[in-house]
């Protein structure tokens, strides 16, 4: 039999009534003849509500005591779904992180998978029950209870779809696939039959929320097809995988944006070796994450060193550049937290010449001013004004043509 792996967020399970219709949904797979290994979230808000409980008590809470809070969520959730599906006579049996033995690191809170046990999972596969797993946790080797992060459910469906040599794993959302763009700013945004691994890790780090960058990249490293499907409505959904030789490669696939971007400048700093570290280095030390980073060389044998970092950290990160600026011999340091990055993606860019000048082109066309460029293989970016960044997005899915067809590589 075909075994797949399912995973339902939050939404999917947000009530009693949503989970009775999971697990309809899950009972119509088995009657194709399927195998069904479930990865569940805490009910919708849940988590939340746990977090404001620690809070209330505690002003640092511990990080292992808030991941054995944290994974409560799930275990009601898996407890429902399999009473659910034993009421309408499918056999199921749930399980904890810790019960299947989803082994982890120790770093609580944000911890990785390191390896699962799949004997006790196979044992109930065989005689013929759906595994309804929770995700977002594990086990240490000494037995605490770690939680995976931020997208760690979905972390999870992969990690057991890669152990268990799964045909698939779908991730069940609110949306029914992976789009060209967001369709709240470009109505015409298109739904993608296929995407390949790369193109679905840019886009998840340039800004697109469908699924989180920590499953693409273990789907990815296992070769485990990921389908984005909505848990509302039927349909096909998205696959993501390799590329596929004989598979037409559209020429872009999307457009991604990230609001939470703001941009830093040190003015008029000698250019000699080291001083690139010497702006950088005092950011790193506080944990701020750079982005895009642009350098340009004066006449005068001084540079303009212009980084973007989230939105969150512009303040703390402007401070540091204030502090050390006489120390760098900089003229001037100034900021701006009102620009946004907007992103086109597509392994066709390999393999087609002029991507770049059009884009340029078509935002020239609206008015709209760049303000730095990033590009790689299979992505080029733009640093823009806040204020234009829905007219970018959608100039740019008109220029490229993504309400239609892929162009032929």
């Amino acid at each position: 039999m075909a075994l797949y792996v399912h995973k339902y967020g939050g939404t999917s399970v947000g009530n009693t009534e949503r989970i009775r219709t999971v697990a309809d949904k899950i009972i119509k797979a088995r009657r194709r003849g399927e195998d069904i290994v479930v990865v569940v979230s805490a009910m919708s808000g849940e988590t939340n509500k746990l977090v404001g409980f620690a809070q209330e008590v505690a002003e640092r809470p511990d990080p292992r005591e808030m991941d054995v809070l944290l994974s409560t969520g799930e275990q009601v959730t898996i407890a429902l779904l399999a009473m659910a599906l034993q009421d309408r006579g499918c056999p199921a049996v749930s399980y904890t992180g810790w019960q299947v033995r989803i082994l982890s690191d120790d770093a609580h809170t944000k911890a990785r998978i390191e390896n699962i046990d799949t004997e006790g999972m196979r044992a109930d596969l065989d005689q013929g029950k759906v595994v309804v797993v929770a995700g977002f946790q594990g086990v240490t080797e000494e037995g605490d209870i770690t939680t995976l992060g931020r997208g760690g459910s979905d972390t999870t469906a992969v990690a057991l779809a890669a152990a268990l040599k799964a045909d698939e794993c779908l991730i069940f959302t609110d949306v029914d696939g992976v789009y060209t763009t967001d369709p709240r700013i470009e109505p015409k945004a298109r739904r993608l039959e296929r995407i390949t691994f790369e193109e679905m890790l840019e886009m998840a780090s340039l800004g697109s929320k469908v699924l989180q960058i920590r499953s693409v990249e273990f789907a990815g490293k296992y070769n485990v097809p990921l389908r984005v499907l909505s848990s509302f409505e039927e349909g096909g959904g998205t696959l993501i995988s390799y590329e596929e030789a004989g598979v037409e490669k559209a020429l872009i696939s999307g457009i991604a944006f990230n609001r939470d971007e703001a941009k830093l400048t040190v003015q008029g700093v000698p250019d000699r070796p080291g001083i690139a570290s010497k702006i950088l280095g005092p950011i790193a030390a506080a944990n701020i994450e750079v982005d895009m980073i642009v350098q340009n060389v004066a006449e005068d044998q001084t540079t303009d060193f212009t980084f973007t970092v989230h939105r969150n950290e512009y303040r703390k990160a402007l401070e540091i550049l204030e502090a050390t600026r006489q120390e760098l011999g900089a003229k001037l340091v100034h900021g701006d937290n009102t620009i946004v990055k907007v992103s086109i993606v597509g392994v066709g860019m390999r393999s087609h010449a002029g991507i770049a000048a059009k884009t340029f082109a078509a935002l020239a066309k609206e008015g709209i001013n760049i303000r730095m460029i990033s590009t790689s293989e299979i992505k080029i970016s733009v640093v823009v004004d806040e204020k234009y960044l829905e007219l970018a997005v959608r100039t740019l899915h008109d220029a490229f043509g993504l309400d239609r067809q892929p162009e032929a590589a």
